[in-house]
């Protein structure tokens, strides 16, 4: 059995407010009461290029920061690593 069909006016406009207007995706769809699956795809096929752009460039952006975040914390936790190591063979010396 196949779902409610919807006018392409409607989608457009589920679409718009997913994409321009600030709303979730699930706001929108328990608001107009479609499944999540049928938004999607409803973006996919009217959604505006533009934004989509948009939230590429910030995806890769977010990369990017959690990336050089990612390197500065493991640079810090090899620093500590090594002061451990040498505070317990400086412990290890001054007991001989």
């Amino acid at each position: 059995m196949r779902g409610k069909r919807y006018p392409d006016e409607f989608k457009i406009e589920a679409v718009k407010q997913a994409t321009n207007r600030g709303h979730t995706v699930t706001d929108v769809e328990a608001r107009l009461g479609v499944i999540s699956k049928s938004l999607h795809n409803w973006i996919n096929k009217f959604g505006n290029e533009d934004h989509q752009h948009t939230t590429i460039d910030n995806q890769q952006d977010e990369i990017l920061k959690l990336k050089a975040e990612l390197k500065r914390v493991t640079e810090e936790r090899n620093l500590l690593k090594e002061a451990v190591y040498f505070a317990s063979e400086s412990k290890r010396s001054t007991r001989s």
